[in-house]
């Protein structure tokens, strides 16, 4: 069947194998017919959102009600969460972002509050009943199994339970190794459709020279930290990406981590991050997804020294935990003067999601030399609100409790709470706040805590 592009690369696919394929082949607005209002729809996630299959889903909208649509963060846009759909889509997020923070805020879309390790429990012990899965896939391999390409996290174990499997077979996919595979014969309908893999890069290009070297500063102060042999989680975000330029005097890093980017790159290159005294998983790159640019989906295509696996293995803490010198790297919104760490709302208003940080801060702390590390500019952009704060906004979120965390970077350098008193964490963090704002702070302490 051809497409807008070209013909999707089956051709030299054993007979049996290729009868099965062809059989599944239909168009995108063909296969959709299968939706039915009422539905539980989960969507493959972040860059690997199956677009054509949306479209298709979209376009029948005037025909659907009450259909739910699950999935965390997906780059590109989303038609079913515009003014107007609420009575045919209400889209339930376990991350939120760009493209679905109004609708949220707005009520047209809902959120659900979860650790990424959970999110694919709800779909394998029923909690949420998944009717229909709408995954991207490469095309298959002369066995029948297609790769799960740049997003296998949470997508995998629902898909698994959906009574219907709708797919996108991407020439463009690349073919991702590890628990990344699915054969066709467990797939509904085909819908070949080739175009480019969406992309996302970690770095704003926006972000003025300033906020540029802020990410730079925080990055040298969290690469002091990071010992020869250690292994890396990168959480979302120009700062892990910042921490990656710095790591060039480093040896024998490895990486666990449920997402990354092209920072990885120049480092696996160079024989920085080699995995080779990784104690689980040695020599291999785990993760769960990528989101990043064309330059790292090529990296990874049928790259045998990277494993994708879905996210209740990749960020279970227990797992996490078995790899020594764990270093966990993650971003917040604000953090207050004993230790808590607001990541996903600004005040009462819904920003993003609990994602990994958790999974990953606690499987870092209970590894052997482990480091959790939450990091984040002393202000905001325009400079005029501390992100160290006497205490969270009203309504805030507590994403990591304060007797989970253990390190605390910003530009003016890095502080460790563990085993410290509130009095102790308000002095440490007020040493790592803008200057502008110390003596705030230091007032509201001494009131409040008296310290």
């Amino acid at each position: 069947m051809a497409n807008s592009y070209k013909e999707i690369k089956v051709k030299t696919l054993p007979a049996n194998i290729l009868n099965l394929y062809n059989n599944k082949v239909v168009p995108a607005d063909e296969a959709v017919k299968q939706l039915k209002s009422g539905d539980n729809i989960i969507i493959q996630p972040g860059c690997a959102a199956p677009m054509e299959l949306i479209r298709a889903m979209v376009d029948r909208k005037d025909e659907l009600e009450n259909v739910s649509v699950y999935h965390i963060l997906i780059v590109g846009d989303l038609p079913y969460t515009e003014p107007g759909m609420e009575k045919h889509f209400q889209h339930k997020a376990f991350f939120i972002g760009g493209n679905t923070r109004e609708a949220v805020n707005e009520g047209r879309a809902e959120f659900i509050p979860i650790f990424l390790s959970e999110v694919p429990f709800l779909f394998k012990r029923g909690i949420i009943k998944t009717n229909v899965a709408l995954i991207h896939l490469s095309p298959p391999d002369e066995h029948g199994f297609c790769s799960y390409g740049v997003d296998v996290g949470t997508i995998k174990s629902a898909a698994e339970k959906a009574d219907i499997i709708i797919a996108q077979v991407n020439n463009e996919m690349p073919r991702t190794l590890g628990d990344s595979f699915i054969h066709i014969n467990k797939i509904d309908y085909i819908v070949e459709h080739t175009e480019p893999i969406k992309e996302l890069p970690q770095i704003d290009p926006n972000a003025s020279k300033e906020l540029l070297e802020v990410y730079d500063k925080i990055g040298i102060n969290i690469a002091e930290l990071i010992e020869d042999g250690s292994t890396l989680q990168m959480g979302i975000g120009a700062i892990p990406d910042a921490v990656m330029k710095y790591l060039g005097n480093k040896k024998d890093l490895g990486i666990h981590t449920e997402m990354f980017s092209d920072g990885i790159i120049d480092l696996v290159e160079q024989g920085i991050i080699n995995g080779e005294q990784k104690t689980l998983h040695p020599g291999k790159i785990i993760a769960g997804f990528v989101l990043g640019t064309k330059r790292v989906y090529d990296f990874i295509d049928n790259n045998p020294i990277i494993e994708f696996h879905p996210q209740e293995y990749v960020n279970d803490p227990f797992v996490i935990a078995k790899n020594k010198k764990m270093i966990a790297i993650n971003s917040a919104i604000e953090v207050d003067l004993t230790g808590q760490v607001c990541s996903d709302t600004i005040g009462t208003r819904l920003y993003s999601g609990i994602g990994g940080q958790v999974d990953f801060i606690r499987g870092a702390t209970h590894s052997e030399g482990g480091k959790g590390i939450i990091a984040l500019p002393s202000v905001t952009k325009d400079g005029k609100i501390s992100r160290i704060v006497p205490k969270l906004r009203s309504g805030a979120g507590v994403v990591t409790s304060r007797g989970d965390v253990h390190f605390v970077a910003t530009e003016y350098g890095v502080v460790q709470l563990f085993g410290k008193s509130i009095q102790e964490r308000a002095r440490e963090l007020i040493k790592i706040a803008h200057p502008d704002f110390r003596n705030d702070l230091l007032s509201y302490a001494k009131q409040t805590y008296n310290i």
